[in-house]
Formats: C-alpha cells, sequence, structure tokens
C-alpha cells in the first residue's frame, strides 16, 4: 500500500480499515484518490467514512470508474474513495452570477416597461421608470435562492449563489436557481435546505403583494382599454386572495386594476407552487425525501399524471386552452425529474416531529399558491 501521497491533514489510509481497503493513495489536483475495495455494502462506505473525512476537511464520494482531471493514473480496476477538500462559500468575485443578474434585471425591467407601463422601449432612460415591477419580480425570486443558500451554508454543504436567468417571458426571467456542489450529510440538512427557498420566498411574497395592493394602479391601467389589444388576465390564488382581503383590498385584486407590484407577488406564488410539486429535485421532492425516505419516489411517480389529468382537467371541463401547455410541459418535465430520483443524503436517519410538522405546513402553503388557470388570453 501506497500512502506517500496522503497529506498531514488527511486520515490515513489504515483509518479507513473499518470499511474500505486501501490499496494505493493518488491524488489528482486537490483530490485525494483513494483506491481500494469496500469491505462494506458500497452504499455504506460514505455513510461510516463521512464524519472521519469531514472533521479533517475533506468531503468524499465513492467511485466505481473514476476519470482523472489530470495526468493521474488510476487502476482501472477497483475502487476510488475521491476525498475533495471542502470548500463552502464564494471564491473571488463571481461574474457569471454578477453578469446574469444584470441583464436579467434589464430583460425584466424590459419587460415590465413595454406590457405594465407602456413605454416606448426605443427610450431606455424612460424604461427605469418600471424598476418597482423589476424589483418585485427579482426581489421574491432572489429571496427564495438566498434561502437556499443560507441554509446550505449553515449545515455546510457548498452551493453556489443565485443565478438568475434572463428571458423575454411575460416576466422578464425563467426565474433563478442556485447549483448544490457538495453532498447533502443528512435528511434535516436535506430538508432545511429544501423548505427554506419556499418559506423564505414566501414571506418575501406576502410583504411584496400587502405593498403592492396599497399602491394605486398606473395611469396608463385606468384609461379606456384599446379593443385591438390582446388582454391576459391572470387568476388569483387562494393566498394572494387571502393576503388582499386582510388589507381591505379585495375589491382592488378582484377589479384587477392593480400596480404591477401585486404581479411581483403573484409571480413568488406560482414559482413556489411549482418548485413545491414533490417529485425529483425540485424543493418539494427535498421535502418529502426527507420526511419519507426512498418511498419519495411511489409519491414522485404520481405527480406527471397528476399533471396531465390537470391540463385535461382545464380543457375538458374549464374549457380553457391558454393554461393547457404549462401543465403538460410541467407533467413532461416531472417525468423527467421523476426518473432522474431525488437527492439521496449521506445518512438516512428519521427526520423529527417539529420538521415533519413544518414540511406539512411548507406543502399546504404551496396549495394556498395553486390556480388551476393561471392565466387566460382573450383576442379582439
Amino acid at each position: 500500500m501506497d500512502g506517500s501521497a496522503t497529506p498531514a491533514d488527511a486520515p490515513a489510509p489504515d483509518r479507513l480499515d473499518s470499511a474500505f481497503q486501501v490499496y494505493q493513495v493518488r491524488r489528482d489536483g486537490d483530490r485525494l484518490l483513494y483506491v481500494g475495495d469496500p469491505l462494506v455494502p458500497p452504499d455504506d462506505v460514505e455513510r461510516r467514512l463521512w464524519d472521519l473525512f469531514r472533521d479533517r476537511g475533506y468531503e468524499i464520494s465513492l467511485q466505481r470508474e473514476y476519470v482523472p482531471d489530470s495526468e493521474t493514473t488510476v487502476p482501472t480496476h477497483g475502487w476510488v474513495l475521491v476525498a475533495r477538500p471542502l470548500s463552502i462559500g464564494v471564491d473571488g468575485i463571481p461574474w457569471t452570477n454578477v453578469v446574469l443578474a444584470l441583464l436579467t434585471s434589464g430583460s425584466t425591467l424590459f419587460v415590465g416597461a413595454v406590457r405594465w407601463y407602456q413605454i416606448d422601449p426605443s427610450n431606455p432612460i424612460a424604461i427605469l421608470r418600471a424598476w418597482p415591477f423589476a424589483a418585485a419580480v427579482l426581489g421574491v425570486l432572489a429571496v427564495h435562492e438566498l434561502g437556499h443558500y443560507v441554509a446550505s451554508r449553515y449545515h455546510g454543504v457548498d452551493a453556489t449563489l443565485p443565478y438568475f436567468i434572463p428571458f423575454p417571458t411575460l416576466i422578464g426571467t425563467m426565474g433563478a436557481v442556485i447549483r448544490m456542489k457538495g453532498r447533502i450529510p443528512d435528511r434535516r440538512a436535506l430538508f432545511d435546505i429544501g423548505a427554506s427557498g419556499p418559506l423564505a420566498g414566501l414571506v418575501a411574497t406576502v410583504v411584496v403583494s400587502a405593498i403592492g395592493l396599497q399602491l394605486d394602479p398606473l395611469a396608463v391601467q385606468q384609461g379606456i382599454p384599446d379593443p385591438d389589444a390582446v388582454v391576459v388576465r391572470f387568476n388569483h390564488p387562494l393566498l394572494l386572495q387571502a393576503i388582499a382581503a386582510a388589507t381591505g383590498t379585495l375589491g382592488k385584486l378582484q377589479s384587477g386594476a392593480y400596480h404591477p407590484v401585486v404581479f411581483g407577488g403573484w409571480v413568488g406564488m406560482f414559482i413556489t407552487f411549482l418548485n413545491l410539486l414533490p417529485v425529483g429535485q425540485l424543493d418539494g421532492g427535498h421535502i418529502v425525501r426527507a420526511v419519507v425516505g426512498d418511498r419519495q419516489e411511489t409519491v414522485a411517480a404520481a405527480v406527471p399524471a397528476a399533471l396531465f389529468g390537470l391540463a385535461g382537467y382545464v380543457y375538458f371541463v374549464r374549457d380553457v386552452t391558454d393554461s393547457i401547455g404549462i401543465w403538460i410541459m410541467w407533467g413532461l418535465l416531472a417525468t423527467g425529474l421523476a426518473y432522474a430520483g431525488p437527492a439521496t443524503p449521506i445518512r438516512d436517519d428519521g427526520l423529527g416531529s417539529k420538521r415533519r410538522a413544518l414540511a406539512l405546513l411548507t406543502l399546504l402553503l404551496g396549495l394556498a399558491c395553486f390556480t388551476p388557470v393561471p392565466f387566460e388570453i382573450s383576442s379582439p
């Protein structure tokens, strides 16, 4: 056994003897490669050795066929336990995140200016008047993703800052995501990371909605509508109606004449519902996987059928065609997510009763953000 490549801060090969027999140790850049054979079922190797490496600042993964990044030679036979130095946080200026955030701010401002404020897009200075709309939409998205990021940092899981996705849709963006680069240690971490985004985003959504409902509609919204214009009417989920009722603005909401900031709250609710679908590695998939374990895959298998059924209900019962595409698209996406499977924590112990109760509350709040027909389009 060659242990010469083992640095002083890394576990010596003989410390792994309870779960993994090491034949040699190699380096691949900053990674340590323990080449050998499992002495326990492969799924148990990481679980048994996780704390040993984590306490020394390494994250491990057991791989059958490891492809090195450098010119390191790794035997083609046997297993490789890859130990990567744990790095949590932002190293330097995240230029990709910054550039995407600026581009998304621009696309959201543009869509808000043209659609809601009816500003001539040839005047770039005037477009800035749509900043309340852009701030509302990007604010709820940012708080949602930062909720995930903070929970990841709390549990020592490496994750990126949010990546915003610019796209000239009805809201000017395709949303935002963070990328999990580290392994999730246990079900508690899986639940906290999954639930923190929707819960933080919902707090921002409630605040944005309540503020927007107190604002007067724009002057262009109160004018006589153009009979030749295409009209998009957004239907209101139960949570938005409850906020309006609590703030005494239900009549304003029902009239449809409300400030564009309210639409930022609507966006937050719609995205929260979609993210809480209990499938794959969506937030809802994380939450349900943390609560019920491997049985989450049974729940996930029913999600595509439910979404396709919802598309059929909207078409045949509600006689509305505008929202069918959304549910069919998400039914197809959910099929792929269910096939890919959920995130699997290193330690698969049970979840406490408090987190189970919070999981139920989170999923119920997600249902309060649901409306079967999110929007309807009427043409002249």
